[in-house]
């Protein structure tokens, strides 16, 4: 519910503030006092595009701020604030400014927030109904969700949905089963040869590293050959090499530690494991001088298997790390042609129990729709009488599609028919109905929907237009009735509307010193009957015309 809105700078109105209360609210006031500024205050506070020439000449920045009382049954919103990581209590704060550069912030609860953010917040708190909105209901493709919506089984409609979706998964994947098996019974024949020529060449894994390094070792052995041979000369050079002066540098400190009691031992044991190093190194040179082979054949060998791999990488566009890779796919391909059929056959068995699944929820669905709709019909037809449409019919019509178009919503298709008088037959709203007519029904409808919608507060601009009399009377009755169970707040120029609300304010202008400004205020109840007989009678009030705002008010 909107408790409170708070205007500043916004065209005429310099500074307002309003406390706004539960049950039917009335705004009245003569043509051009502004009473559209305070709906596009409020449009602008709930999302709708912002605009430099609502600030109010000579300001800087305009602000509009709103207090609603938040509703707990209010799923969707609590939904949205949660995903967004908003913190909401029993109230909510938004606040919303925008400055002569174009630029604004907007608040909810002091966190910023997106405009989108907003529009969607906004959207459920409050609806807005202008004279012209109920060409929305002209419109057959809003109807099944405003079916929905007054059905109140958003669990069977998320059921179709993830139902649906995953009927659309079973069936891709069988899509691209196909698919695959298409193009490997294409490529047979292709297949067939290149795996023949993979397991010809049989490319293995990190293998053209392990070969460069290989063609680099024989490509460079004369000159690992030389370096190892200059390394043993130097260990054995000539007659006496490294080993023998070791030998003899220990014979030396075997005789000075006998006589000092082995006083350089360690000294002797350093020497004699350099010996042992020395030997071992020298016996792994002549290994190594052994093993390296100058053969040229395999320095061929070499350089065959790398053009042999880099070619047939070549021949499939790929890289020769990537062989092995392209190789496995191929034969999961080949594997595809030989087991494609079978699993074919499973992708097609899950896809057809996917399928019934979903036509299952759908035709669940079906049945709460035609349940909701006979409800909706009932419910407007009861309301027609009393806002002066005794023979008017209306009737929801609910049509199951082609299964080839059935979607996540299911797989109705409705339309609202009416019928304005006795023997004439059903038609679309946008083909039957007359201005007047049209906004009674819609009424009928709102009147109905209000009850189950979790929106608090509605707002009707003069939807009463090109009514009047008992007519209008009647759609005052029923905006009175919506205001017992919603927040009603009604922009009217007719007195019969007016006469049954529970708050009357009235929106005037003033002009002083040459500057023009638009105030509300809260009517009394002598007020009010004033105000009504002024919207009766014009700008001169008759007595008559007092005694028949007196008449509205006791009716």
């Amino acid at each position: 519910m909107l408790k409170s809105l708070s205007i500043r700078n916004v065209v005429l109105i310099d500074k307002l503030d309003l406390d706004l209360s539960s049950g039917f609210t009335v705004l009245s006031g003569e043509t051009g006092a502004g009473k559209s500024i305070l709906l596009d205050s409020l449009g602008f506070l709930l999302g709708q595009r912002a605009d430099v020439a609502m600030i109010r000449q000579g300001c800087d920045k305009l602000v509009v701020n709103a207090v609603f009382e938040c509703q707990k049954k209010n799923e969707t919103l609590q939904h949205l604030c949660n995903e967004h990581d908003l913190d909401i209590g029993d109230e909510i704060m938004i606040s919303r400014t925008l400055t002569q550069d174009g630029r604004g912030k907007i608040f909810f609860n002091d966190q910023p927030i997106t405009l989108k953010l907003l529009k969607e917040i906004g959207g459920c708190l409050v609806e807005v109904h202008g004279q012209f909105d109920n060409q929305g209901l002209l419109n057959t493709e809003t109807h099944l969700t405003v079916l929905d919506a007054y059905g109140n089984y958003g669990a069977v409609i998320g059921k179709v949905k993830q139902s649906f979706e995953d009927y659309k998964i079973a069936r891709d994947e069988r899509e691209k089963a196909e698919e695959s098996l298409r193009e490997a019974q294409e490529n047979e024949e292709n297949l067939i040869h290149w795996i023949k020529e993979f397991a010809q060449v049989k490319p293995q894994e990190n293998e053209l590293a392990e070969l460069e390094q290989k063609r680099r070792y024989a490509m460079n052995s004369e000159k690992i050959i030389e370096g190892l041979q200059a390394a043993y000369n130097a260990l054995y050079r000539q007659t006496t090499g490294v080993p023998d002066f070791l030998r003899q540098a220990q014979a030396m400190l075997a005789r000075v530690n006998a006589v000092t009691e082995d006083k350089y031992a360690a000294i002797y044991e350093m020497l004699d494991t350099a010996l042992v190093n020395t030997q071992e190194a020298a016996g792994e040179i002549e290994s190594s001088l052994n093993e390296i082979n100058l053969n040229q054949d395999e320095i061929n060998a070499l350089e065959e298997r790398l053009f042999t791999l880099k070619d047939l990488a070549r021949k499939h566009h790929t890289t020769v790390d990537e062989l092995p890779t392209v190789w496995r796919e191929l034969e999961a391909k080949i594997a595809c042609l030989e087991h494609g059929r079978n699993d074919l056959s499973e992708l097609q068995a899950k896809e057809a129990k996917a399928w019934e699944n979903y036509k299952k929820q759908a035709q669940d669905l079906h049945q709460m729709r035609q349940e909701a709709a006979a409800r909706l019909d009932a419910g407007v037809m009861s309301e027609l009488p009393a806002l002066k449409m005794e023979k008017a019919q209306f009737k929801t019509q609910i049509t199951l599609k082609e299964e080839n178009k059935w979607n996540e919503r299911g797989g109705d298709e409705v339309c609202f028919l009416v019928s304005t008088n006795s023997g004439t037959p059903f038609g679309n709203l946008s083909k039957i109905a007359s201005g007047g007519e049209l906004s009674r029904f819609m009424l009928a409808l709102k009147v109905n929907l209000g009850q189950v919608g979790a929106v608090e507060t509605m707002i009707f601009d003069e939807v009463d237009a090109g009514i009047g009399g008992a007519t209008a009377q009647a759609v005052g009755e029923k905006l009175a009735k919506l205001g017992k169970v919603k927040q009603v707040m009604v922009v009217t120029h007719s007195p019969q509307v007016a006469a049954f609300g529970e708050h009357h304010f009235k929106v005037e202008k003033f002009t002083t010193d040459g500057t023009t400004v638009t105030t509300v205020r809260l009517l009394s109840n002598i007020e009010k009957q004033e105000e009504i007989a002024r919207m009766l009678s014009g700008e001169v009030i008759s007595d008559e015309a007092r005694a028949a705002a007196r008449v509205l008010i006791g009716a």
